[in-house]
C-alpha cells in the first residue's frame, strides 16, 4: 500500500508540472511575448513528446521495472522547470516544456505498473480510478498555490520549488517503490520480452489493444485543452468570470472527478463487458454540454459552466476504462508496452485539440490576450467535435472487432434485451 501511496504522490506531482501553465497562461504570454500560437506550442510540443515517448517508456517499463523508469521521470521534469525558471527565452522555454513532457510520459505507466503487480484484478479498476483522481489534486496545486506562490514571491521562486519538489519525490520513489511483491508464486510475476519489437507488434495487432487506444483516444482530450492551457482564459476573459470563480470551476472540477472516479471504477469492474457504453456515454455528456456553452446566446450561465466542470471531469475517469481494456487482453509480458501505446492516445488527441484550438483563435485575429473574446473562443472550441467523431467511429469499429475475437475464445456478450428478461421475476401461472 505505501508502495502505492509514493506512486500517487509522483503522478500528483508530475500533473503539478503538467498544468503548470493552466492558471498561468498570461503571466507566460507577458513573460515570452508569445502569441496564442506560440502559448499552444508550449503545450503542444509538451504533449507531442509526451504522446511520442509512451511505447518506448512502455518498453523500458518492460525492461527495467517502474522503480528506474519512475525516479528518472521525475529527475527530468526538475531539470525541465529548472531551466523554466530561468529563462526569459521563448526557444529554451520551449525546450524545457518538452523535458517536461519527456518526464511525464515515464510516470503514470510506471504506476499502472505498479497497480498490476500490486493489486488483485478484481480490484485494480477500483485502485486506478483512485489513482487518477487523486492526482488530480496536482492540478489543484497548480491553479491556486502555485499561482499565488507566482504573484506573491516571482516566476523563477515558483517554479525553483516545483523542481525542488520533484527532486524530493524522485528521492522517495527510489526509496520506496519495487517493481513487483515478493515471488510467493501466488501472485504473476511480471517479467518482460526478451523480443521488444515482437511484444509492440503483438499488442497493437490485439483488437482490444485498439479499442483501448481509441476510448483514451476519445475521453480525456477536451478535459487535457481546458485544464492544461485554454480552461482558464476562457473563464476569465471569455465568460468574464473574476480569477476567483475560474479558480472555483477548476477545483469544481477536481472534487467532481473525486466522486466520480470511484462509481466509474465500479461499474467497470462490475460489468467488465459493457465498459465501452460507459466510454461512450463520456463523449456524449461532454459534446452535448460543450455545444450547450458555444450556442448559449451570450455568456453562459454559472450553473452551465459548473455542467460543463462536471462532464469535462469525466473524461479522466472515462479514460481511465481504457487500461481497464489494456489488462483484460494483454499478458504481463507486454503490459507496459500495451499501457505506452494507450495512453499516447489520449494526449495525441490532446495535442491536436490545443495547436487547433490556438490556430482557430489566430486566424480570427484574437491571439493574444489583450484580444480574446468569447465568440472567438466559442469558434476555436468547435475544433474538438471532429476529433470526437473520428474517435467515435474508430472505437466502434474496434469493439466489434473485439468481440468477434472474444466470441472465438468462447465468450459471447448476451444481447441487452436478453439480461433484461432474465433478470425479471417469473410470473406465476394462473389457476
Amino acid at each position: 500500500m505505501f508502495i502505492w501511496i509514493v506512486g500517487v504522490i509522483a503522478y500528483s506531482v508530475s500533473i503539478l508540472n503538467r498544468t503548470s501553465l493552466s492558471a498561468l497562461g498570461v503571466d507566460a504570454s507577458a513573460r515570452f511575448h508569445a502569441d496564442a500560437s506560440t502559448l499552444s506550442l508550449f503545450a503542444v510540443l509538451q504533449l507531442l513528446v509526451y504522446g511520442a515517448l509512451q511505447i518506448p517508456a512502455g518498453l523500458l517499463l518492460d525492461r527495467f521495472g517502474a522503480r528506474k523508469v519512475l525516479t528518472t521521470g521525475m529527475i527530468v521534469m526538475a531539470l525541465g522547470q529548472v531551466v523554466m525558471a530561468l529563462t526569459t527565452d521563448v526557444s529554451v522555454a520551449i525546450g524545457a516544456r518538452v523535458l517536461l513532457g519527456a518526464g511525464d510520459a515515464a510516470i503514470f505507466p510506471s504506476i499502472l505498473r505498479v497497480i498490476a503487480a500490486w493489486f488483485a484484478p478484481r480490484r485494480a479498476p477500483v485502485v486506478t480510478q483512485i489513482t487518477g483522481l487523486l492526482g488530480q489534486f496536482g492540478q489543484i496545486a497548480s491553479v491556486i498555490p502555485l499561482a499565488a506562490l507566482l504573484h506573491a514571491a516571482g516566476w523563477q521562486t515558483a517554479f525553483l520549488s516545483v523542481a525542488s519538489l520533484g527532486v524530493l519525490v524522485a528521492v522517495l520513489a527510489f526509496a520506496v517503490v519495487r517493481n513487483e511483491p515478493v515471488r510467493t508464486g501466488a501472485i504473476t510475476v511480471i517479467t518482460a520480452p526478451r523480443d521488444l519489437r515482437r511484444g509492440f507488434t503483438e499488442a497493437w495487432r490485439h483488437p482490444g489493444t485498439r479499442l483501448a487506444f481509441w476510448s483514451h483516444f476519445s475521453t480525456p482530450f477536451a478535459s487535457t485543452a481546458f485544464a492544461l492551457l485554454w480552461g482558464y482564459p476562457f473563464l476569465i476573459q471569455g465568460e468574464g468570470l473574476s480569477a476567483g470563480s475560474a479558480s472555483a470551476i477548476f477545483t469544481l472540477y477536481v472534487v467532481f472527478g473525486a466522486v466520480l472516479g470511484p462509481v466509474v471504477g465500479t461499474l467497470s469492474a462490475r460489468h467488465p463487458l459493457r465498459r465501452s457504453w460507459l466510454v461512450l456515454a463520456v463523449i456524449g455528456s461532454q459534446a452535448a454540454v460543450w455545444m450547450l456553452v458555444i450556442v448559449w446566446p451570450g455568456r453562459a450561465p454559472f450553473a452551465v459552466l459548473i455542467a460543463l466542470a462536471l462532464v469535462l471531469c469525466a473524461g479522466g475517469p472515462g479514460s481511465m476504462i481504457a487500461f481497464d481494456f489494456t489488462r483484460a487482453h494483454n499478458p504481463a509480458s507486454r503490459l507496459g508496452t500495451a499501457t505506452g501505446i494507450v495512453n499516447g492516445g489520449g494526449f495525441l488527441a490532446g495535442v491536436i485539440a490545443i495547436f487547433l484550438i490556438g490556430v482557430a483563435m489566430d486566424l480570427q485575429n484574437a491571439g493574444t490576450p489583450a484580444t480574446y473574446s468569447l465568440e472567438a473562443f466559442k469558434v476555436a472550441f468547435l475544433v474538438q467535435f471532429p476529433i470526437w467523431a473520428i474517435g467515435v467511429v474508430a472505437l466502434l469499429r474496434e469493439r466489434r472487432r473485439t468481440r468477434a475475437h472474444m466470441a472465438t475464445l468462447g465468450i459471447h456478450l448476451p444481447l441487452i434485451r436478453d439480461v433484461i428478461r432474465s433478470r425479471r421475476p417469473a410470473t406465476r401461472s394462473q389457476p
